[in-house]
């Protein structure tokens, strides 16, 4: 449709041209007709500059922001040994759904259960030596310095074993979030080393889309804006979230600041990772103003249209002094001509405009239009205030 409406605006420019040269290159009658003629045919040819035309018409608008982004999970846990030992069980596999606290594999724990076995007779043997001291002390047959010694050495022990349990409890590895496995990196049977990692947890409730978004839209872009996504992975689906939190700072190296999406899929069908096309919804108008975008003129800090009004073209202006004064009495045929009104032809005008939201090829006009104003969309390069142009197709 593009293509044909140029051709359109080709073949009638070249129309132009051709009339032109044709008119140049006319015999002149004995009466002057000719000149007559070819001087209409020169004017006409000068002004009527073809064009294509839109009119501004009201309609629901929904202004957005779109942008691209990757779904990331909102938490994600590396999951990493804290004790040494030979993996002996592995409880969950990838793409299990886990609860915190959920033990997800079992290391060797015999000698950690040695040591908390040991600790813990170490623990009660300075448990009766206390007590032993504690009698002691009251019936003055010790020094108090031998029975703090004593109760030092009990506190110390209490501690060790505290450990030795601790120790034993990290041969349990467990879940540290909600969510779900996402990966695996270990098998049974494996030695596994102090900090190694073993498991990646992701929580898919929520997942966040990370905009980049420039500068310019800082102070549109709000918390709590409705938001929309289609993922290429799954077409014909649209998800639904809102702007969950905004950087309040702007890179100063892209000019972009960082606008966090979050969305809630009860479905489970989206996923971390997953390339998306976020819509961020920031205004709703039921009636508004609207043109294409392709019509706007922006330019010395001023943004306006070029519309075209159907009016009769202002005459001929006086000949100026310079010009020869004996000139012939126009005909008869020639003052009837001028006694006669001309019919309106299409002008065209700059206007200057104040535009609102845009959304897609379309534009809010929120000053400087009324509905069905006819604005040039194709051809404005060629118009300037004043021009005759010639409407090729009116495009609603």
């Amino acid at each position: 449709m593009k293509s044909f409406r140029i051709n359109t605006l080709t073949l009638a420019l070249g129309t132009a041209v051709l009339a032109l040269a044709l008119a140049g290159c006319g015999n002149k009658g004995s009466d002057g007709s000719g000149d007559a003629k070819a001087a209409e045919s020169d004017e006409k040819a000068d002004t009527a500059i073809p064009v294509e035309v839109a009119r501004a018409r009201r309609e629901p608008m929904v202004a957005s922001y779109t942008g691209t982004a990757s779904l990331e999970a909102d938490r994600q846990a590396d999951v990493v040994a804290r004790a040494s030992g030979v993996l002996l069980k592995l409880n969950v596999e990838e793409g299990d759904v886990v609860r915190e606290g959920q033990v997800l594999a079992q290391l060797d724990s015999e000698r950690a259960q040695l040591e908390v076995a040991r600790a813990d007779a170490n623990l009660k043997r300075l448990e009766h030596d206390y007590e032993r001291s504690q009698e002691l002390y009251k019936a003055k047959l010790t020094s108090a310095e031998l029975n703090d010694k004593v109760r030092f050495e009990l506190d110390t022990q209490r501690a060790a074993h505290d450990l030795m349990k601790l120790e034993l409890s990290y041969t349990r590895i467990v879940a540290p979030i909600d969510g779900v496995i996402s990966e695996r990196m270990v098998k049974e049977g494996n030695l596994i080393q102090l900090q190694q990692a073993m498991f990646r947890i992701d929580d898919f409730d929520p997942l966040l889309a990370v905009l980049n978004v420039p500068e310019r839209e800082l102070s549109i872009l709000k918390p709590g804006l409705p938001v929309s996504m289609a993922v290429d992975a799954l077409p014909g689906k649209t998800f639904t979230g809102t702007v969950a939190r905004m950087s309040p700072v702007v890179d100063k190296g892209t000019g972009t600041f960082r606008v966090t999406c979050e969305f809630h899929d009860e479905t489970g069908q989206i996923k971390s990772g997953m390339f998306g096309r976020v819509s961020v919804v920031y205004a709703e108008k039921d009636d508004a103003l609207v043109i294409p975008r392709e019509g706007l003129i922006e330019e010395d800090g001023e943004t306006a249209v070029m519309v075209v009004v159907d009016e009769i073209p202002k005459p001929a202006e006086d000949k100026k002094d310079g010009e020869k004064k004996d000139a012939k009495p126009a005909a008869k045929d020639d003052k009837v001509a001028k006694a006669t009104p001309k019919k309106p032809v299409p002008i065209a005008h700059r206007r200057n405009v104040v535009i609102g939201y845009a959304a897609g090829d379309k534009v809010e006009i929120r000053e400087g239009l009324a509905e069905n104003d006819r604005v040039i969309t194709i051809g404005r390069g060629a118009v300037r205030d004043g021009t005759q142009v010639q409407v090729l197709e009116a495009v609603q």
